[in-house]
């Protein structure tokens, strides 16, 4: 039984970055061998155990076969016969086909194992899949995509960029879960060059069937690609404010639709909704004559009363995009000090138990409040 770190981690350190997690193959075992080390199985799907005192994956070597749609349309075959290399042509790209064996201590030791010239398409900056099973997996176009916003210095080899294109023509994209899109588009949102995702989508013809259509539409228009990416830069790098970024020209109801689509996060998707409501409002008034009414609309849209840390997120975030939001901010600090006893005090005697009659008090004390703050601003 030998075991090798393979993938990720070989790939990360000839690059000299970070290793963060480590993904181990054991060659020439059975999962009764590993049982019997002390070893815990996982998952019904895949041959992986826990290490008994670190917790980490180690798989068996397996090769696969489709025999179905979609990502887990695979028979897999663990057997102590089936070498490092089968393991490793499996693999999707050249890159990620890397292996090093690991010694007793846990530390890697002796050459790097390459059998499919990963290091010589590392040093080109080249994706180039392994084999001709790599269409066969459609969420491996997602991978590749992510993998570009990561690493926008590599290039997709041309064949590769053929079988990605494959993979869109065969509709088997439409058999990927939502869940496993949006992870895979939120780790390429928060990646360096996030807009080299959606270029990939775009040159596959992917982003008819991922992206929401206006936005597909929109991402075609050299000139938004180069706002966009502008934008981006100036988002910052959480993932809410570079996916409301890249929202922002939908409608509220564009976003709600596709964030069901892909089983994007409530917060994510309300944080979205919330900034387009506020692009709206500042293209509405460009000059920053607003109404007080539309400004409490958005107020309560974006529940300031409850949520300021959230409220003051979206106005930064669209002051650094270039937005004049000073108005809004003074305005908003102006309500939000309001006295709340004092407004229930002004209320009846007898409606005090009335939530619509209270309600109703905040709003026409929160709408002064605004009024005052922006007539304040012209004086």
């Amino acid at each position: 039984m030998k075991i090798y770190a393979v993938g990720g981690a070989i790939r990360d350190t000839l690059m000299g970055l970070p290793v963060h997690d480590i993904d181990y193959v054991v060659v020439g075992s059975s999962a009764e061998e590993m049982a019997a080390q002390g070893f815990r199985p996982v998952g019904k799907d895949f041959p992986v155990f826990l290490h008994p005192d670190t917790q980490a994956e180690y798989a068996l070597a397996r090769t696969e076969r489709k025999t179905g749609q979609g990502y887990k349309g695979f028979h897999f075959y663990a057997d102590p016969s089936v070498t490092l290399e089968q393991d490793l042509q499996r693999r999707d790209l050249t890159i990620n086909a890397m292996a090093q064996e690991v010694g007793p201590d846990g530390k890697l030791f002796g050459p790097v194992i390459d059998p499919y010239n990963g290091q010589a398409d590392l040093a080109a900056k080249v994706f180039r899949h392994v084999s001709d099973a790599f269409a066969e997996d459609p969420l491996r176009l997602l991978r590749i995509a992510r993998f570009s916003a990561r690493f926008p210095e590599f290039q997709i080899a041309n064949e590769t960029m053929a079988a990605l294109q494959a993979i869109v023509q065969s509709g088997e994209l439409n058999s990927l879960s939502a869940e496993r899109i949006w992870q895979e588009l939120a780790r390429g949102l928060v990646a360096s060059k996030p807009m080299h995702l959606f270029q990939v989508l775009l040159n596959t013809g992917a982003a008819k069937t991922i992206l929401p259509p206006s936005l597909t539409t929109a991402l075609v228009d050299q000139t938004f690609r180069e706002g966009l990416i502008k934008n981006l830069e100036l988002a910052g790098g959480a993932l809410e404010e570079r996916c409301a970024v890249v929202l922002m020209d939908l409608s509220a109801s564009e976003i709600r639709s596709w964030a069901e689509c892909v089983r994007m996060p409530i917060e994510i998707r309300d944080f979205s909704e919330i900034f387009s409501s506020l692009k709206l409002l500042l293209d509405q008034f460009p000059k920053g004559d607003f109404q007080a009414a539309d400004v409490l609309v958005w107020f309560n849209r974006a529940d300031v009363w409850r949520k300021p840390d959230r409220a003051q997120v979206l106005l930064s975030l669209s002051e650094r995009l270039g937005f004049k939001t000073s108005l809004l901010i003074a305005a908003m600090r102006h309500a939000q000090a309001l006295n709340t006893a004092e407004i229930i005090a002004g209320v009846a005697a007898q409606d005090r138990s009335n939530g619509e009659r209270i309600g109703s008090a905040f709003e026409s004390a929160r709408l002064a409040a605004i009024t005052a703050a922006l007539l304040s601003s012209k004086l």
